[in-house]
């Protein structure tokens, strides 16, 4: 049985790149529940994390599917405890122009990156504000800030996650709640994955962007922060 005792981490989207790094590295000190639409790869982070002596869950959901998110959390609810930390990794991008773009994909970008982080932040939010702490980090992209013109779909919905995270943080912040919003300006190194020319001093590391996470939720709460970018060293500014 799962260690009662641990505080609960919910990990939304874990992959290989930065869903697997924000796991790993939080189930050093929570009990992690770890989401995807599909079981395999969580199935193998999350044996990895109870072989080095930790707890991990995996929670099987589509998670821009409010009926099966909200099923998510019932489990995580009942197996693990209520969760003190949600990390919003979830993220859903089909690029093209406004002719390229069907309205289901549009759709399908904003259930994902928009959507889903409204109804994750429902069901975590109430446990927060009565206990009178929590944590809840989004994470965003540069077409949150500045769309490009294939961005038609990606951009506005990682804009709405942004304007989530801004209310959740006006509202909930006087509660002891800590919320941010992180905007990943650069392509993720991921094992086996070629992203053009770019060798990895040229992408951002996972493991390092999940310290500056590890970083974010542990701030003393008279100097939150409420959105940062991380961007790898080498680029032009």
């Amino acid at each position: 049985m799962p260690d009662k005792k641990l505080p609960v981490a919910v990990v939304t989207g874990v992959g290989p790149g930065l869903g697997a790094a924000l796991a790993r590295r939080f189930a050093k000190e929570y009990a992690v529940a770890l989401n995807a639409r599909k079981p395999d790869f969580i199935a193998s982070v999350a044996k990895e994390i109870r072989a080095a002596g930790g707890t991990a869950l995996e929670t099987i959901a589509d998670i821009g599917d409010p009926a099966q998110t909200s099923a998510m959390f019932k489990k995580i609810h009942d197996q693990l405890g209520c969760p003190e930390v949600l990390l919003y990794n979830a993220g859903s991008g089909i690029f093209g122009t406004v002719a390229d773009i069907t309205p289901a994909q549009y759709e399908s970008d904003w259930r994902v990156n928009a959507l889903g982080a409204f109804v994750c932040a429902k069901e975590v939010a109430p446990h927060m504000v009565k206990h009178g702490h929590g944590v809840m980090l989004f994470t965003g992209a540069t077409a949150g800030v500045k769309a490009g013109p294939k961005s038609v779909s990606f951009g506005p919905a990682k804009f709405a996650m942004r304007g989530l995270a801004q209310s959740l943080a006006r509202d909930l912040g006087p509660k002891g709640i800590h919320v941010a919003w992180v905007n990943v300006d650069g392509s993720i190194e991921i094992p086996g994955r070629k992203v053009g020319n770019y060798t990895s001093e040229d992408m951002l590391s996972p493991d390092a962007i999940a310290e500056t996470y590890w970083h974010l939720a542990h701030q003393h709460r008279s100097a939150w922060t409420m959105e940062l970018e991380v961007r790898p060293f080498k680029e032009k500014f």
